[in-house]
This record gives C-alpha cells, sequence and structure tokens, in this order.
C-alpha cells in the first residue's frame, strides 16, 4: 500500500501544483481585449475557432485585440506558430501547462470547439464563445443509450457559455435543445448563422493552388490529380481512446484506388483529430495522410469529391456542390450501437458497404464529368438547402460582430432556450448506491410530471458499476449533471474548509468572505448560468453536497431526512458513532433551509422534537417515497434460475436452488442493508425457534453490509445453515421477493422503509415490528405489527404459519398521486403553481 501510494505521488503532486497556478491566476484581473482559443484539446489551430480567429485578425477596429492559442504540441503545429511568428498579438501556449491555465483564467474572451477541463469555471466579466464542432449525422448526447454520464462535461461547458454557435436549425434543436438537453435551461444566446469554419471553403483558384502546395510541401504527391477525399470519423467508445484501425483503413484506400484511374486521381485521408496522433506515426501513410494542422475545410475546399462515412463532414461540403460517396462497412453494427438522425436512403449520395464499390462507384462519377450523380441531385439539393442555408462566406463576420461588438438587431438569435413555461428542480440524489434511498429517488423521477417541470439530477460522477447501473436507470426526461472534476481554490482555502468541517464549523462559511466565494464557484462550476426554482437534497447524508446546494440562486431549498436521524447519528458501528460528526454537521446546516422534509408524518414528528435545537418547528414537514409498481412487476417476473446464476463460478447458489425447489416449505423474506438499525440478528434468533417448531420453513435475507460476518456466525450458530440463507446484494431482489411466502421486517427504527412498499406491490403478506413510523408504512387492515423483540417477531411469523396476517390491498396508482402531491408541497411547488397567472 505504502509503495503504491509512493508511486502516485509525483502525479499526485503535479496535480497539486497544477490547482495552485490555476488557482493563483483566477485571483489576477482579467486582461482586456485578449483572446483564448482551444479547439480539440490543443490538437491544432482549427475548426470555427481558427476561422473566428483570422477574421478578428483582419478586423480594422478589432486591431487591439490579442490572441492566445493552445496547442498540445510545439513540434507538430509548428507551422502554424511560425506564421505568426511576426505577430506581436498573437501568443502560443502548451495544452495544460501553467500558461495554458494563466490564459484560461485570465483571458476576456474564450473560444472553444469542445470543451474545456472539468475544473474549468467561468469567471465574471469572461465571455465564452462555444462553437461546436459540426452538424450530427451520429446520435449525440442523451439521444445515445446511457449517453447521458458520458455528456457531463459537455453539458457543464454549454451551461456557462455566453454564446453557442448553430449552422443550422437543426443542429439548433435536435442537438442543443433536446440531445443536450439545453431547452429549459440554458440562458445564454444561441447563434444561429452558419459556421465559420465553412467560409474557408470558399476559395478561388489561387486558394485552391495555395492548399494544394501545402498538401504537397507535407510530402504528398498530387502533381495536377484531382483529390478524392477519404474523412472517416473516429470509432470507439470515448473520444479520447478511439478504435487504432488504421491498417484496415490503409486496405480501403488501396482497394478503392484499384478502380480509379490513378494518373487522373489521388485518394487521401483526413483522420479525425482524435486519431491523427496515431497516424501521423505511420510511415506508409505519409503519401495520402492530411496534415493536422491544415484546416479541414481548407482541404474540403480543394478537394474534387469526398467519402466518409458518419462524419458531419459532409455537412461541411455540400457547400461545395460537389459529389460525396459514403463507404459504411459497419453499418448495421454502427447504427445499432451510436444510433443515427437519418437513414442512409436520405443521404445526399451513394451508399456502400465494401471498398471496390466505393471505387467503382467513383469511377462513375470521373465518367460523368465529376458531377452529382442524377439519381442523388434531389436529396443532395434537399440536405443542401436543410443544412447550409445561410452558408456564404461571412459566417465568420457575422459571428465577429454578434459576440465581440455586442450586435443584435438583424441576426439569428434564440434568448428563450431557458423560459419554457415548466418550473425547475434540481434533486441531489446520494452517492445512488444501490439502496433504499436511490430507489426512492428512482420512482420519485419517474412519478414527477415532466410537462409541468423541468427536472434535473444531480450526483458524483463514479467507475462503480453497481452506482453506475442505478445512474443508467434515471428517467430518460430528466437531465443530469454528474459532479466531475473538484473545487478550484488555492490549497490555504481547502485547508480552512476541511478545518471548519473538523471543527463542527462548516455552517459558518457563508460568514466567512473567502469561503463563501470558493463554494459560489463551485456552485458555477457545476451548474453555470443555470437557475432552479427548487433545490432538493434528496439524500441528507453528506455535508459537501448540503452546503453546496445552499449557494443554488433564487430558489426554495429543501433537505430530505429518510430516518429517525438522531438515532442514526448515534448509532453504532463496531463500536463507533461513524456518523455522529457529519449528521451533526448537516444538522447545522438545517437553519438555512426553507423545508425540512421526513418521510411520514410520524418521523417528522419525531425529528422535529430531535432535532428542534436547529429549525423552527415550522420547517418540519412530511412527503411519502412513490413506489415504482410497473418495474418491480417487472422485476418480479424474471427467471429466478438466471437472476440466481453466478457466471463466474458457472453454478446456481443453494439459496436460489432452495426457493426453486418445488417443495412445500415456507419462506420468510427480508431485504435491507446489514447493518445495525436493521437488526437482521433478531429476525435470525426468531426464525430459529419458529424453525425448531416447524421445519417446512427457511428464511432469506437479500442485502449486504458491515454485519454481513457476524449474522453469518449466528446462522452458524444456531445451526441454520441449511435453513437460513444470505445472499449478498442482488440486483433484483424482487424476483427473490415473489418466490417467497411472507416478508418480514425487524429493523430497530426506520423511516418509510421502500421494501414494504414493494412487498405491498408484490402482494407479500408483511410481518414488521413496531417502530415510531411503522403505522405510516402499512395501509389500514395490511400485515401484522408486533412487538420489537425475538418473541415478537417470532409470533409474527407463526400467525402468518397460521393464516392469521391480513394481506390487503394496494393501490399503487392512488398512493403515488398522494405521494407525489406531498412532495410538491413539501418542496414549495403547489403554492408557487396557485400563484402562476
Amino acid at each position: 500500500m505504502r509503495l503504491s501510494r509512493l508511486k502516485r505521488l509525483p502525479s499526485r503532486v503535479k496535480r497539486a501544483a497544477r490547482f495552485e497556478i490555476h488557482a493563483h491566476w483566477r485571483r489576477q484581473p482579467l486582461v482586456a481585449g485578449s483572446v483564448f482559443y482551444e479547439s480539440f484539446s490543443g490538437n491544432g489551430m482549427l475548426d470555427n475557432p481558427e476561422a473566428v480567429f483570422r477574421a478578428l485578425l483582419a478586423a480594422p477596429d478589432l486591431q487591439h485585440l490579442t490572441h492566445v492559442w493552445a496547442l498540445s504540441d510545439f513540434d507538430q503545429y509548428r507551422s502554424a506558430i511560425d506564421e505568426f511568428s511576426g505577430d506581436p498579438r498573437v501568443t502560443f501556449v502548451r495544452y495544460g501547462s501553467a500558461s495554458y491555465y494563466r490564459a484560461l483564467a485570465t483571458s476576456q474572451y474564450l473560444v472553444n470547439n469542445a470543451t474545456f477541463p472539468p475544473d474549468f469555471s467561468k469567471r465574471d466579466g469572461q465571455v465564452y464563445l462555444n462553437t461546436w464542432h459540426g452538424t450530427p449525422l451520429k446520435r449525440m448526447g442523451y439521444d445515445i443509450e446511457d449517453g447521458a454520464l458520458g455528456a457531463a462535461n459537455i453539458l457543464r461547458n454549454f451551461v456557462q457559455a455566453d454564446y453557442l454557435l448553430s449552422a443550422n436549425p437543426f443542429m439548433t434543436e435536435q442537438m442543443y435543445e433536446t440531445a443536450y438537453k439545453l431547452r429549459g435551461i440554458y440562458r445564454g444566446t444561441l447563434v444561429e448563422e452558419g459556421y465559420p469554419r465553412i467560409d474557408r471553403q470558399f476559395l478561388d483558384d489561387a486558394g485552391r493552388a495555395a492548399v494544394r502546395t501545402r498538401l504537397t510541401a507535407a510530402g504528398i504527391p498530387l502533381g495536377d490529380r484531382a483529390v478524392v477525399l477519404y474523412a472517416p470519423t473516429w470509432k470507439g467508445t470515448t473520444f479520447g481512446r478511439p478504435t487504432d484501425d488504421l491498417d484496415e483503413m490503409l486496405e480501403h484506400i488501396h482497394r478503392i484506388e484499384e478502380q480509379l484511374d490513378t494518373s487522373r486521381y489521388v485518394v487521401l485521408l483526413k483522420t479525425h483529430q482524435s486519431v491523427h496522433a496515431l497516424a501521423a506515426h505511420r510511415p506508409e501513410l505519409k503519401r495520402l495522410l492530411v496534415p493536422n494542422e491544415i484546416p479541414t475545410n481548407l482541404v474540403l475546399g480543394a478537394s474534387d469529391l469526398l467519402i466518409s462515412d458518419y462524419s458531419s463532414i459532409f455537412f461541411d461540403f455540400l457547400r461545395t456542390g460537389r459529389p460525396i460517396v459514403f463507404f459504411t462497412p459497419d453499418l448495421a453494427d454502427y447504427a445499432g450501437t451510436r444510433g443515427l438522425y437519418f437513414e442512409p436512403d436520405e443521404w445526399p449520395g451513394p451508399v456502400y458497404e465494401s471498398a471496390r464499390e466505393v471505387g467503382e462507384a467513383i469511377a462513375r462519377i470521373a465518367a460523368d464529368g465529376d458531377r452529382v450523380p442524377e439519381a442523388d441531385r434531389e436529396r443532395y439539393d434537399s440536405m443542401q438547402r436543410r443544412f447550409t442555408p445561410y452558408e456564404d462566406g461571412h459566417a465568420a463576420d457575422r459571428v465577429v460582430d454578434i459576440v465581440f461588438r455586442g450586435a443584435r438587431d438583424g441576426y439569428r438569435l434564440r434568448d428563450d432556450l431557458a423560459d419554457d413555461g415548466r418550473r425547475k428542480i434540481l434533486l441531489y440524489l446520494g452517492g445512488m448506491r444501490p439502496n433504499g434511498i436511490t430507489t426512492s429517488a428512482l420512482n420519485l423521477l419517474n412519478n414527477l410530471d415532466h410537462d409541468q417541470y423541468d427536472v434535473s439530477a444531480f450526483f458524483a460522477q463514479s467507475r462503480s458499476r453497481p452506482t453506475i447501473a442505478k445512474q443508467q436507470q434515471i428517467h430518460p426526461a430528466v437531465r443530469q449533471f454528474p459532479r466531475v472534476g473538484g473545487m478550484n481554490g488555492a490549497k490555504l482555502l481547502h485547508l480552512a474548509r476541511h478545518l471548519h468541517f473538523r471543527r463542527g464549523r462548516i455552517a459558518e462559511h457563508a460568514d466567512v468572505p473567502a469561503q463563501n466565494r470558493l463554494w459560489d464557484d463551485e456552485w458555477y462550476r457545476c451548474f453555470g448560468e443555470s437557475r432552479f426554482d427548487y433545490v432538493v437534497d434528496f439524500s441528507g447524508y453528506g455535508p459537501f453536497w448540503a452546503a453546496l446546494l445552499l449557494h443554488s440562486p433564487d430558489a426554495q431549498r429543501a433537505i430530505w431526512l429518510h430516518n429517525d436521524l438522531a438515532s442514526d447519528a448515534h448509532r453504532e458501528v463496531n463500536g463507533e458513532k461513524k456518523m455522529l460528526h457529519s449528521l451533526t454537521q448537516i444538522f447545522t446546516l438545517y437553519g438555512q433551509y426553507d423545508h425540512l422534509v421526513s418521510v411520514s408524518p410520524t418521523l417528522s414528528d419525531i425529528n422535529r422534537e430531535a432535532l428542534a435545537e436547529y429549525a423552527a418547528p415550522e420547517k418540519f414537514l412530511s412527503a411519502l417515497n412513490t413506489v415504482d409498481a410497473e418495474h418491480i412487476l417487472e422485476n418480479a417476473r424474471a427467471d429466478l434460475h438466471k437472476v440466481a446464476f453466478d457466471e463466474e463460478t458457472g453454478i446456481v447458489p443453494e439459496w436460489a436452488e432452495a426457493l426453486l425447489a418445488d417443495d412445500d416449505v415456507t419462506t420468510f423474506v427480508n431485504v435491507g442493508r446489514l447493518s445495525p438499525e436493521k437488526n437482521q440478528a433478531r429476525l435470525v434468533r426468531a426464525f430459529a425457534t419458529v424453525h425448531a417448531e416447524n421445519p417446512k420453513t427457511r428464511l432469506v435475507i437479500v442485502g449486504s453490509g458491515p454485519l454481513a460476518d457476524d449474522l453469518r456466525a449466528l446462522i452458524a450458530e444456531l445451526g441454520l445453515e441449511h435453513a437460513a440463507f444470505l445472499t449478498g446484494m442482488q440486483r433484483n431482489p424482487h424476483a427473490i421477493m415473489a418466490a417467497a411466502d411472507c416478508f418480514v421486517l425487524s429493523s430497530d427504527y426506520e423511516g418509510q422503509p421502500m421494501v414494504i412498499l414493494e412487498a405491498l406491490v408484490l402482494d407479500l403478506p408483511i410481518v414488521t415490528v413496531e417502530f415510531a413510523s411503522a403505522k405510516n408504512a402499512l395501509p389500514a387492515g395490511s400485515g401484522l405489527v408486533v412487538p420489537q423483540t425475538d418473541d415478537g417477531v417470532a409470533d409474527g411469523m407463526r400467525a402468518f404459519l397460521a393464516g392469521t396476517v391480513p394481506a390487503g390491498r394496494f393501490d399503487s396508482a392512488a398512493y403515488n398521486r398522494k405521494a407525489v402531491g406531498e412532495f410538491y408541497r413539501a418542496i414549495g411547488a403547489t403554492r408557487a403553481l396557485a400563484e402562476k397567472p
């Protein structure tokens, strides 16, 4: 362990130094008139930022501006640096360096075609233009299955941007508004005036000759041949780790060339930015690889025909009016995994799955005078009108006028995305581990009225598979803000923050200006200019998160109390009160919240009395948890054999074999964390008594936790190894519950146990010990409440065996209507709706 920490020390020191440098420059004044550019994380002077940069350099009234470019490799992009070596207005910084963070923190204007790093937070006075990098053919953001987590830093950048650039109405509506869920939240200006990078395609003969000269100088033997540009998109699971399929690309090019008159045509390869570094190290590609430092749209302007697949580059090329051939050998797989916005029969050119067919198609086009095939002409013209309506060679001038001169009249600007008529709710969901709070949160998101409310979820980004699986269950209408990166600020400020926490003074941070700014900045880093009407800490167990949500501007704030929190604070695990300090910190924040919401009326009374010193009594409210009956019933229908099968060992565990057996044994089931307050030890002891009287009984306990070993030892001590089973954590407990006969709860205390609601949905008879909120947990006439003792639990199981535990009926739809109404009232939303004109 010590050795592994030592190995990580250099990277940790480097990271700490970077944060300290960034924090230093964030305290310095902005440099008036400075513009900072970044394209594809420093992979060249490229794309829309490059076009905007050149327009600014040429503008007579903007000569006072200074320009800083981020580049990842000074040697690789030496030609760009040399071009401006004599211009004192233009400087370059290495991506990720100290100079990079200085420019990022102190430049007045920021221009990016992708995203700044996760620790980026725009400062007051900075103006951020995000141009993005193309009209999408492949699905983006939330339009990809489980795409929300991958979109985290993109969404974070977008909501901080003052201006978002759109090439056409489709990009505005499908990508920005829908795929990245900016409708209802984005408060900046969306500029729909075409793409500056496409201006670079408008080349006269001299311009085309200049591009060809640059390509020849890079070692590409063009001669006087026409250019066929092959420009595939990147492949892989993440942008930062593309698939290296260069051998396959080279083979495809050879097959295409076999069908062409290579004395008249030359095939060039333009790789995606994320792949270029790999391709540049392959000597066999030198004769055909377009250098990354030559802007793509200049190459498009000098190309006579384009071969593409799913890249947005073909939308740009439409403006040239020249032919496009689509080469999609993996079409079925790509469309099925990533997904496409348009079917191939809508594309503006022929589509082929073999390189030979592509070559033959190009040969036919060559024979017909290099014109768009007649069979594709109508689609080509239609797409040209739809996707390049504003491309006249002057888009960069319009963008400069809007962003740098403040012009608005006569331009296509959208400032209305945030105002869609819905009230806005932000819920912090907690750690998203598989537990009752997570289930409650997911159920609530499923039951909210998403036509009436714009709902966002906030949680920590995680690498844990069970946690990610829960995050992927979030309702598709919900916008997700996974917290990526960490707080900015100097180490001394963070030391003071930690000391505040250790000394039990977290609530005082609002009275210390430097600490208050630190938290305000973290709020902005996470949510940018977003505004919410209601902010909810639905977890209620994390001091950091509870403090952060208090920095939401202009919002009513509510925090959930899922349990008897005074008892939770003093709960001992292995002799330690592990939650005492953190919960006490949260209690001190209660006075700054508007609503303190328990999950049952009785629990609200308990918390109001026990926590009276921290908040006024009128702040304590209640709202029942909702239940997702459809999901529970669907899970219950799953094949238990498949649910329980262990793929690593290739066996079905003993507990599952017992449940699957066609016997007359009565099964009692309990589901919950194996921790002191759940007191499954009481249940095991009670079951031992019942089992001795009636051997045709078994007990199945579903869950994991710190007391698993203790319970396993108790089961062995009582000789119950073949009658009482611990299943461990299960992704589908409902299938196990559905195979049981009676649900038993043995807890010392509970809030509103989600598992009781789940048992009610499954029509399972319920035996529960008596705790303070038990009467709120069971509908009238349902289940049996017994004393909180071993004998009480045993008597409850005997009553079930005797057939005297009432089953009752549960109307989940009516219950949810009541619970959701209580949620709206608890956060203050009902009152606001009543006052709405």
